[in-house]
């Protein structure tokens, strides 16, 4: 394997000098971190899964008569883009395009990041509106454990994005800097596949039962 090739991630090549001499280990721990979160969001897609029948009887909310397929279509398609504008910003902070470009790209992901909460909000709110709370069923009580805790992870996402727009416009690109998209990067990208997770095994199983 190649020198350019030592971490699964961006590889930012020999020009970054400090920033990806460090990478390796700085990404690595990293990797430990996310590994840890996938190993709660199972836990918890196990937990939904056990529940999924307990809908308190008959007339209690299920996955057919709670969830709003084409809603849900919108969302998955915006922190999809989200993560193609992210990929652009990386890229832009690997060939040196230009602050500019990175504030940018930055901030059109946390814009389409803010439409997603936006609407999953929206669809919280109106399957509170039906009387799907929590506390309605075990259904219920493992789906709002599950899917609000990525939009939280979206939310953290988005603040985090605000905090290195101030570091790039105070600090520059150094290699702290660079380090920290690299992460945030990752982060962001992990959110994507969790989110793909939760759309097929909650939304799309859960209308089909």
């Amino acid at each position: 394997m190649s020198d350019s090739n030592r971490h699964a991630g961006l590889n930012l090549g020999e020009s970054h000098g400090e920033a990806d001499d460090a990478a390796d280990s700085a990404l690595f721990g990293f990797w430990i971190f996310l590994m840890s979160d996938a190993v709660i969001f199972a836990l918890l897609f196990a937990t939904y899964g056990v529940l999924l029948p307990g809908t308190a009887g008959a007339p209690g909310p299920g996955p057919a008569s709670g969830f709003h397929l084409s809603g849900t279509l919108l969302e998955t398609l915006i922190l999809l883009a989200s993560s193609f504008t992210f990929g652009m910003a990386s890229l832009v902070m690997k060939h040196e395009i230009g602050t500019r470009y990175l504030y940018a790209w930055l901030g059109l992901t946390a814009l389409l990041g803010l439409a997603f909460l936006a609407l999953e909000v929206k669809d919280f709110a109106e399957m509170a509106s039906l009387g799907a709370v929590p506390s309605r069923s075990g259904f219920l009580s493992a789906f709002y454990s599950l899917v609000p805790l990525h939009g939280l992870h979206v939310a953290a996402g988005l603040v985090w994005i605000g905090v290195m727009l101030v570091q790039i416009r105070v600090f520059g690109c150094d290699t702290p800097v660079k380090l920290n998209l690299l992460r945030l990067g990752l982060f962001w990208h992990f959110l994507d596949i969790v989110w793909v997770a939760i759309f097929s095994v909650v939304y799309l199983q859960g209308l089909i039962r």
